[in-house]
C-alpha cells in the first residue's frame, strides 16, 4: 500500500517513462527538454511581435499598420533558414553545439531591445524603430537553428506513444507557469516607468530565453540515424512524393495565413481602440488562456489517443474558425470578447497544436525528420504566418488611406470577418483530405474529448 502510495506522488510523467523502460539519462534528458520548453514559454510570453511587451514597444517607436505587421512577421519569415540548418544538423550531428552558439546568441540579444529607445536618439524617428526591426531580423536568423535541433533531438529521445502524452503535459505545465508570469510581466508594464519598464522586461526576457538554451548543455545527445550529406533536391523530391507530408503542410500553410491575417493586430486593436490596460490584456489574454489550457491538455490527450490527430485536427479547428468573430462585438472598454476569444481559442488551439506536431512527426521518415520539420516550418512559417501577417497589415494600411471602414464595423472587425470565412473554408475543405489512422468522426472525438471511452485510433 504504501509502496502504490509513493508511486502516485512521483512526477507524473513516471508512470510514462516506467512503461516504456527508458533509462536514467533518457529521463533526465527529457525532464530538461520540459525545463527548456518552460523557459521557452516564459520568454514567449515577452519577445514576440504579438506580445504586449512588444506591443507596447512598437507603440512608444510609434509603428504603422505595416510596420507592425513586419516586426510580427520577421521571426517566420526566417524560418527560410531552417533548411540550410537541417542539412548541416544532418551532416554533422552537433546539435547541442549549435544551440550554445547561435541559439544562445538569438536570446541573448533580445535583452537589447529595450535600451533601444534610450540609447538612440528620438530624431530621426525611424532610426529606433529599424534598429528594433534589425535586431528582431538577426535574432530570427540565428534563431531558426533552434527548431531544426530541439524537435528532432525529442524525437530521437522519445518513444512514439510517448510523446502525445509528453506534449499533453508539457502544455498544462507550461500554461499553469504562464499564467503567473503573465501577471508579472502585466504589473511591470503598468507600474514601472516608461523607459525603465521596457530594460527591465525585455531584459528578463532574454535571460529566460538564454536558461532555455543552457538546459540543453546538460541533455544526452542521441541520434537514431548516423550522420548523412542531405542534398535538398533529393529531399524535396521525396518530399512530393510523400502524400500524407504535403497534405498536412498545404492545410496548416493555408490555416496559418487566415488566422494571421488578424490575430496579431488584435491586441494592439485591445490596447489602442478599446482602451485595456496591459493588466487587463493579461488578465482576460494571456491568464484566460493559460486556464483554458490546464483545463483541456488531457482530454486532448485522450482524444489523439482514442480518434487519431485528423479527427482532433477538425473539432478543434471547427470551433477555433469563430473565435475571432466576438471582436466583432467589442466596444471601448468592454473585456468580454478579449476574454472569450483568448479562453476559447486557446482551449482549442491547443488542440490544433497537439494535433500538427503529432502529426508532423508521425508523417516525416525517420532518415529524414530534420529536413521535413524544416521544410514544414519554412513554408508553414512564411507562407501562411509571415504572409498573412503582412497582408492583414497592407490591406488595414489601405483601407485606411481610403477612408473605407470608419464606422461601428471598422476596418479591423472587417479583417476578423475575412479571416473567420477563410479559416471555416480551409478546415471544412483541408482537413478532411489529411490522411490518419482511423475514420472521421466528430462524435467519436467528442466522446473521447469528454472521456467516454471508445477503441483506440487504428483499432
Amino acid at each position: 500500500m504504501l509502496k502504490l502510495f509513493r508511486r502516485h506522488l512521483q512526477f507524473p510523467l513516471s508512470l510514462a517513462y516506467d512503461e516504456f523502460r527508458l533509462s536514467k539519462e533518457i529521463r533526465r534528458s527529457l525532464n530538461l527538454i520540459l525545463l527548456a520548453n518552460l523557459f521557452g514559454n516564459l520568454f514567449g510570453i515577452i519577445c514576440g511581435g504579438g506580445t504586449t511587451a512588444m506591443v507596447g514597444l512598437a507603440n512608444e517607436l510609434h509603428a504603422g499598420d505595416l510596420a507592425f505587421g513586419l516586426i510580427n512577421g520577421i521571426p517566420w519569415a526566417a524560418a527560410l533558414l531552417q533548411i540550410p540548418f537541417s542539412m548541416l544538423v544532418n551532416r554533422t550531428h552537433r546539435r547541442k553545439k549549435y544551440m550554445l552558439t547561435l541559439g544562445l546568441f538569438s536570446r541573448a540579444l533580445w535583452i537589447l531591445f529595450g535600451l533601444v529607445p534610450l540609447i538612440l536618439p528620438a530624431e530621426p524617428t525611424w532610426l529606433p524603430l529599424w534598429s528594433v526591426i534589425f535586431l528582431l531580423g538577426l535574432s530570427s536568423c540565428c534563431g531558426s537553428v533552434i527548431n531544426v535541433c530541439w524537435l528532432p533531438w525529442f524525437s530521437d529521445l522519445a518513444p512514439l506513444r510517448l510523446r502525445a502524452h509528453w506534449f499533453s503535459f508539457r502544455d498544462m505545465m507550461v500554461a499553469g507557469f504562464n499564467l503567473c508570469f503573465s501577471l508579472l510581466v502585466a504589473w511591470m508594464l503598468d507600474t514601472l516607468p516608461v523607459y525603465n519598464r521596457y530594460i527591465v522586461v525585455f531584459a528578463l526576457g532574454g535571460v529566460l530565453g538564454m536558461l532555455d538554451m543552457l538546459c540543453f548543455g546538460f541533455c544526452k545527445e542521441q541520434y537514431i540515424d548516423p550522420p548523412r550529406k542531405t542534398r535538398i533536391g533529393e529531399v524535396l523530391k521525396a518530399m512530393r512524393k510523400n502524400r500524407p507530408f504535403c497534405s498536412l503542410v498545404v492545410m496548416w500553410t493555408t490555416w496559418s495565413f487566415a488566422s494571421n491575417l488578424c490575430a496579431p493586430y488584435l491586441s494592439r486593436y485591445s490596447i489602442n481602440e478599446m482602451g485595456l490596460s496591459f493588466m487587463q490584456m493579461t488578465v482576460f489574454g494571456n491568464a484566460a488562456a493559460a486556464v483554458a489550457t490546464v483545463l483541456v491538455m488531457s482530454a486532448w490527450g485522450r482524444a489523439m489517443d482514442r480518434a487519431g490527430g485528423k479527427n482532433v485536427m477538425l473539432l478543434a479547428a471547427l470551433v477555433t474558425s469563430f473565435t475571432d468573430a466576438f471582436y466583432l462585438f467589442s466596444v471601448p472598454g468592454s473585456v468580454w470578447p478579449v476574454l472569450l476569444r483568448n479562453f476559447i481559442g486557446a482551449a482549442c488551439w491547443s488542440g490544433c497544436n497537439l494535433a500538427s506536431n503529432s502529426m508532423q512527426l508521425s508523417v516525416s521518415p525517420e532518415e529524414a525528420k530534420p529536413s521535413y520539420i524544416a521544410v514544414f516550418a519554412c513554408i508553414t512559417s512564411m507562407l501562411g504566418v509571415a504572409l498573412g501577417t503582412l497582408c492583414g497589415g497592407s490591406l488595414l494600411e489601405a483601407w485606411e488611406s481610403l477612408g473605407w471602414f470608419t464606422g461601428s464595423l471598422d476596418r479591423v472587425k472587417v479583417l476578423v470577418l475575412l479571416s473567420v470565412a477563410l479559416r471555416l473554408t480551409v478546415t471544412l475543405w483541408l482537413v478532411p483530405r489529411l490522411e490518419d489512422d482511423g475514420e472521421l468522426s466528430l462524435r467519436k472525438t467528442c466522446a473521447a474529448f469528454f472521456g467516454k471511452k471508445t477503441p483506440l485510433a487504428g483499432r
